[in-house]
Formats: C-alpha cells, sequence, structure tokens
C-alpha cells in the first residue's frame, strides 16, 4: 500500500507559485508532513511566507487542557507571532488578516462533530471570505473513517442547540475530511468563500480506521490513540452528565466511571446491551484531573473489538441511558465550563444536537427523535467529496 501524502507535502510541491504571497497558518504541532516535520517549519524551509500563525484550541502545542484559555505568545519554533483563536476570540479579525494574502489550515480532525477544530475552520473561513482572501485547506484523511454509511446522527437542532462545538447541522460521526467539510460550508453557509483544497493522495475513504497507530500524533490530549479517535464519539457525551469520562487517567475515553458506581454491575448490564465491536471489563481508578479528582472511582474499561462492526454515537448514548437508569440520584446533567462556554451550562445538549436530551435519554424516548436520522447525509455530501 503506498504512503499516504498529506495535503501540505503536496502543496509544497506547488510552492514556487505561491511564493509571491503572504500567508497566515491555522495550525498546531500535530500537524505534521508525511515525513512527520511541523508543518510550519517545513512550508517555511521550502520557501512558503508563512508570517503569522493561528492556533485553535489546546494550543500550539496541541497540549493544552481541554476547554481552557489559550492566550497569544511568538513560537519558539519559527519565531512567528501566534494569534490564539481560543482565547480572547473564535474568530480571526479583519486586522489580524489586513497584511496576508490567503489563510492556510492544516489541522488533524478527530472526524466527530463536537471536536472543535471543524469550527475553528468555519469562523476562519468566514473570516477569510468576509476581507476577501483565499482560504486553503491543506487536506487530511479522516482518522475515525470515511465511509458515509457509518455516519451517525444525532443531527444538530440549530434554532437550539447551535454552538462552538456544534454550530451547523451535520452529524456527530460525520465521515468526510474537512477538506470535504469546507467545500460543503462554501456552498451552503459562506458566502464568497475563495477556497481551495489541497487533496491528501493514497488514502481511501473505504479503508477501516487505523487501529494500528501507524504514524498516528495525538490532536489533543486526550486522544491519545487512534482506538480512542473511534470511542470518543460516544464516550465524549459523558462530558455532559456526572460520570468521569477518563480525563485525568492514561486512558481518557477508554474508561468511565464514578465514586458511587458498581463497577461488576455496570459491566454485566453494558454486557447485556449486546453491543457489536465492543466488549466491557470491570475497573477501579483515581482521576489525577477532571471530575471526581483524586476520589476512588468504580466503572468499566472499553476495548474496540472490530472497528467497522462498532458504532461509537449509537453505543455512546445507549451507555448513558444505562448510566441514568442504573443509578438515576446520582447520575444527573453536569456543567462544564470552557471559553466558549463559561457557564457551561447546556453542555449535553450541544454535544448531542438535541434540545433537552437529559430528560429524553431518561424517559427512554431519545432514539425516536427527528435528529436522530441521518440517512440523507451521503446524499446531500455526494457533489462535495473529494476521495
Amino acid at each position: 500500500m503506498q504512503q499516504v501524502v498529506y495535503g501540505v507535502d503536496r502543496f509544497m510541491e506547488q510552492a514556487a507559485k505561491y511564493k509571491q504571497l503572504k500567508f497566515g497558518l491555522i495550525t498546531n504541532n500535530a500537524a505534521t508532513t508525511s515525513t512527520n516535520e511541523a508543518s510550519r517549519l517545513a512550508l517555511l524551509k521550502k520557501g512558503i511566507n508563512v508570517v503569522r500563525l493561528f492556533s485553535p484550541e489546546h494550543g500550539l502545542s496541541a497540549k493544552g487542557e481541554d476547554g481552557s484559555f489559550q492566550k497569544n505568545f511568538t513560537d519558539e519554533v519559527t519565531g512567528l507571532p501566534v494569534i490564539s483563536l481560543y482565547g480572547e476570540k473564535l474568530k480571526p479579525t479583519a486586522e489580524d488578516l489586513k497584511e496576508l494574502d490567503a489563510l492556510l489550515f492544516d489541522i488533524p480532525d478527530a472526524g466527530c462533530r463536537y471536536y472543535t477544530y471543524l469550527w475553528t475552520l468555519s469562523y476562519a473561513m468566514e473570516a477569510a471570505a468576509e476581507n476577501q482572501k483565499q482560504f486553503i485547506v491543506l487536506d487530511r484523511p479522516n482518522p475515525a473513517g470515511g465511509k458515509l454509511s457509518f455516519a451517525e446522527g444525532p443531527m444538530l437542532d440549530e434554532a437550539n442547540c447551535s454552538s462552538f462545538i456544534g454550530r451547523w447541522n451535520i452529524p456527530v460521526r460525520h465521515c468526510c475530511t474537512l477538506g470535504e467539510l469546507a467545500q460543503y460550508f462554501a456552498a451552503t453557509k459562506i458566502k464568497n468563500a475563495d477556497l481551495q483544497i489541497i487533496k491528501t493522495a493514497n488514502w481511501r475513504r473505504a479503508e477501516k480506521p487505523d487501529l494500528m497507530n501507524k504514524n498516528f500524533i495525538a490532536p489533543s490530549p486526550a486522544l491519545t490513540d487512534a482506538e480512542t479517535i473511534l470511542l470518543y464519539s460516544g464516550l465524549g457525551f459523558l462530558e455532559g452528565i456526572t460520570i468521569n469520562e477518563g480525563r485525568g487517567t492514561a486512558t481518557p475515553f477508554k474508561i468511565l466511571g464514578a465514586p458511587w458506581i458498581y463497577e461488576n454491575e455496570l459491566h454485566d448490564a453494558f454486557t447485556s446491551l449486546n453491543l457489536e465491536g465492543v466488549q466491557s471489563a470491570p475497573i477501579k481508578f483515581i482521576p489525577a484531573s477532571g471530575l471526581y479528582t483524586q476520589i476512588a472511582c468504580k466503572g468499566i474499561h472499553l476495548t474496540v473489538t472490530d472497528s467497522e462492526k462498532f458504532t461509537p454515537v449509537a453505543s455512546g448514548l445507549q451507555i448513558l441511558q444505562l448510566l441514568i437508569s442504573l443509578y438515576p440520584v446520582d447520575c444527573k446533567e453536569r456543567l462544564y465550563p470552557t471559553v466558549a462556554n463559561p457557564t457551561g451550562a447546556n453542555h449535553l445538549d450541544r454535544l448531542t444536537g438535541v434540545r433537552n436530551s437529559f430528560e429524553k435519554l431518561k424517559s427512554g424516548n431519545f432514539f425516536y427523535e427527528k435528529f436522530w436520522d441521518c440517512r440523507q447525509w451521503e446524499i446531500v455530501m455526494k457533489p462535495y467529496l473529494l476521495y
């Protein structure tokens, strides 16, 4: 099998025709060439005139704590100024773009609607269009897989649940690259976008998600390997309830628990769900940070056994329903304060994209919600697919 060549590599092959332009680059340390060199450094070495960097949530280091304020600073690697798009603002200003000819976007994604890098892309695209700047996406594979038949809702209720973890109506697991979604947004949401996509080479969307972790670079602190990327699209919902989702441990989004859970009871109940492609084991752990810091928790450890049979979003929601039914007194909605949502209110609704989702999960009626259906997604995206 041929090596996957990222959009940044292919952009550098065309470097000569861009040498007269001044670029801003939206990136972080997880963005590398196919030979594992930091994209921003490789672009400068190739003669691309990058004059300013922009960083998303988790900062340029890609190691900032979830939801935490990221400041402006000077990059030690390149000497370039870094403007945070997860600090005082989420969107570049006209002043930020004033001396630039174009914006480059090169950040690995997680394939999930509530992962914020996608929405940083959307705001940056808007800013570029409003200021008559070209916007170039250096595309990358979707690490959670690209088969559109694997896309999972709920879809997003834009009128009631739009936020920085889901601005627009796409599935939770979207199965697209950011370049493809950029094309869709340019056609449906962002007027006058001057958009160019530099495609990845040698990636086929039908390939299985890579559970062997070949060339894996963590896009943020909690997404530590390819298996975690798959689990995240479902276990991320736990941020909205009073369950530790594994943050503060070596295995975030692979384990879940709370002080008041009985681990064997939960393991047996989970096993009785007969979910395909995933299995559990009872576990005890003490989070070093996050919810229940330094408090003994009990719960389950999840392992993906078949990445193609596993349905992470549906499984995650069924786990939430199970937890709410087993522990109705202690399992409640949780506030989850972030830079983008300082009060932390309505976090579960923002994650699911469905209004009053806790009550619907509690009643057992969640899966009958109209926003669940994403069968039209493959038809909607067909004109914008690149692979």
